[in-house]
């Protein structure tokens, strides 16, 4: 087994909301359950590995499967519907990580497929099926009940992780190129896993799109796109580039000292490479560009219409997504490395973001929509220059 540098994490460095973005309550304080490792018998509805899916092409309860449809809601508030369904035949894979729900009271959580997880499935994994087959596993993650989570918790919810990608691998990859994607929690596993079995293995590596660890606190040397977590996954200089990393943190602002994201010293689960370092930022909409880019952001429409303003008419599909209001630009600055979110001057048709949790958190809840449908194109391209 590899050892990893691991960290006292406080959850709350991991906390995301709701799968719907409703604000989130503060954990309360418990005594979580112990959480064993996981038993060798097969959970109820698990493969012959012993991995439970919630997402995964073939099984019959899929929470990434279902209509996509969404209505894009221009400057001037003209409403366009997009008929959308997953892609029958994508020519590639996705495998997803969600990021910190649980409510179990443990540390770590079962593999039971919870409400929570059925959500995020569709609030955050089942877009991308648009573009890639999505496999999204249940792992062992740190619970929201969890105040801490020790060297051995870690461990355990990075072990059930890396047991599924195993399985995916041996079982349904046949050689298919494949793009992690992955949030908070979700991207600091994926870290350890790009880690062990892709940055060493060249073998491997080659079968890697791209990785979208977003909200992680990825590391890179000052002024460079490969090195500290990663010695030969770079971040994503261009939108046809493959092989790469796509890693940001959104705020609207600079983030403050002792913020949980955008700075090097943000606890992390896991932290590869040393000397000076700073957290990576890859703008989704133009990779290796400084400017100012125009997002697609894309919210769950049940989430849309309780937020004011309201569109008028309310959006009938289960997706909503703003075009020509929202830039994200990489900016470095008083030891912060960010995407920073800029409303387009003269919008006033999309709601105003909040930042659950408070400054220190920046608009960390929200990374993840803010560039659904921009990641969904960079993947469309990626896809096209790996297959080329």
């Amino acid at each position: 087994m590899n050892k990893h540098p691991l960290v006292l994490l406080a959850l709350g460095a991991l906390f995301v909301g709701g799968a719907c973005g409703q604000a989130p309550s503060s954990p309360t304080p418990s005594n979580p359950t112990a959480s064993p490792r996981p038993s060798t018998r097969p959970m109820p509805g698990a493969d012959d590995a012993g991995v439970v899916w919630m997402c995964r092409p073939g099984i019959v309860r899929n929470y990434c499967r279902g209509d996509l449809s969404t209505t894009t809601i221009d400057s001037a508030g003209k409403q366009t519907v997009v008929h959308a369904d997953a892609a029958a035949d994508p020519p590639i894979d996705c495998f997803y990580l969600y990021p910190t729900l649980s409510q179990q009271p443990r540390t770590n959580a079962t593999l039971a497929i919870d409400p929570e997880e059925q959500g995020i499935a569709r609030a955050q994994a089942a877009l991308f099926g648009q573009v890639c087959n999505v496999y999204a596993p249940i792992y062992p993650q740190l619970t929201l009940q969890a105040s801490f989570g020790d060297g051995t918790a870690i461990q355990i919810a990075y072990d059930g992780a890396r047991a599924a990608f195993a399985d995916y691998m041996a079982n349904y990859n046949h050689g298919r190129g494949v793009v992690l994607i992955g949030h908070s929690q979700g991207a600091e596993v994926l870290v350890a896993l790009l880690h062990d079995e892709f940055d060493a293995k060249p073998e491997v590596r080659k079968l890697l799109v791209s990785a979208l660890l977003l909200g992680g606190n990825v590391k890179v040397p000052v002024g460079k796109l490969v090195g500290g977590d990663f010695a030969n996954i770079p971040g994503c200089a261009s939108a046809t580039e493959t092989g790469c990393v796509v890693a940001y943190s959104s705020y609207d602002e600079t983030p403050p000292a002792g913020s949980n994201f955008g700075r090097a010293g943000s606890p992390t689960m896991f932290s590869y490479g040393s000397g000076d370092l700073q957290v990576l930022c890859v703008n989704p909409a133009l990779p290796g560009s400084t400017a100012a880019e125009l997002l697609k952001p894309t919210f769950q429409t049940e989430y849309v219409v309780g937020l004011s303003p309201r569109p008028n008419p309310a959006p009938t599909t289960p997706y909503t997504s703003y075009s020509g209001q929202l830039t994200g630009q990489c900016k470095t600055e008083g030891g912060a490395t960010w995407l920073q979110i800029d409303r387009v001057g003269g919008t006033n048709v999309m709601f105003a973001l909040q930042r659950y949790g408070g400054d220190d958190w920046g608009l960390h809840q929200h990374d993840v929509s803010l560039g659904t449908g921009t990641l969904i194109e960079l993947i469309r391209s990626e896809s096209a220059a790996f297959g080329g």
